[in-house]
């Protein structure tokens, strides 16, 4: 025979759990809405990253514009701004190109080598202010314009900055012992694969900003290598590929924010369009 004591008790401790479950889920719906209003770690970094593009209107001239039209409202936008002395590029560099993970440094372009924002100079392994747009094409020098502007100037070893010289960019050559993953023949330059991109960006970043306009050069890029002295700057083909093999990376988001916001106060398109650079050189 079945016990009936041990089923009444099993019925009344299921019964009591039922009830318990039902009064916490009721007691659950009465919570208030505060008390999920805490965001998810993941929407806290996509608002700081928000916070960090550009302006909301900034742009707005350029909007719907393709090829030469794109290119003539991105020249006026980016034309508004300040300009530096070559002096104080030395101090602007220690603020754009801080190592985010040394303070007391800088990231170097070519090589990647995290120095001391001191050891500045001439000395064969100290860092230096590399053009990246060479400044013999268009024998603009360091004069105030395309000379000081940092959106193309970054800190780089003395030695492999002289190595890269005024060379085109462009992919083939010898490996660079001394920086590997960057190489170089007669008369070209290629960039390691983690700046490519940065590379591209900047040299096409020069030939919209400068067009032939306040006694400035008519800088342009071109499919070509060993421009000389012609205000002319290549390979375009490979940097065409470049911006798309290695898109704006958050140090180079974070580097055109902090020359907006504290120098120059204007902005490389390309870092916040990298598509642009399609819809202007197809």
């Amino acid at each position: 025979m079945r016990n009936l004591l041990s089923t009444r008790v099993t019925w009344r401790r299921s019964a009591v759990l039922l009830g318990s479950t039902a009064l916490l889920a009721g007691a659950l719906t009465q919570l208030p809405a505060t008390a999920s209003a805490e965001p998810p770690q993941p929407a806290k970094q996509a608002a700081k990253q928000a916070a960090a593009e550009a302006p909301g209107d900034y742009y707005k001239d350029a909007e719907g514009k393709t090829g030469d039209e794109l290119k003539a409202a991105l020249n006026t936008i980016i034309s508004e701004g300040d300009q530096l002395s070559y002096d104080q590029v030395w101090e602007a560099l220690k603020a754009t190109d801080e190592d985010p993970d040394n303070k007391s440094n800088v990231l170097l372009l070519y090589t990647g080598r995290s120095q001391s924002k001191e050891d500045n100079g001439g000395g064969a392994d100290q860092w230096n202010r590399e053009h990246t747009w060479a400044k013999s094409h268009g024998d603009f020098g360091t004069a105030t314009g395309p000379g000081t502007d940092i959106h193309h100037l970054r800190p780089t070893d003395v030695s492999v900055n002289s190595t890269r010289g005024s060379k085109d960019f462009d992919e083939g050559g010898e490996e660079l012992e001394e920086a590997p993953g960057n190489f170089t023949d007669g008369d070209s330059f290629e960039p390691r694969d983690e700046v490519k991109g940065d590379v591209a960006r900047m040299i096409l970043y020069m030939s919209v900003r400068y067009e032939g306009k306040d006694d400035y050069p008519d800088l342009e890029a071109n499919d070509e290598v060993e421009n000389g002295s012609k205000p002319l700057h290549g390979k375009l083909s490979t940097l065409k590929k470049w911006n798309e093999q290695d898109p704006p990376s958050d140090f180079e988001k974070n580097r055109n924010e902090v020359i907006f916001e504290k120098f120059q106060h204007n902005r490389n398109p390309f870092i916040d369009h990298p598509e642009w650079v399609k819809e202007i050189w197809g």
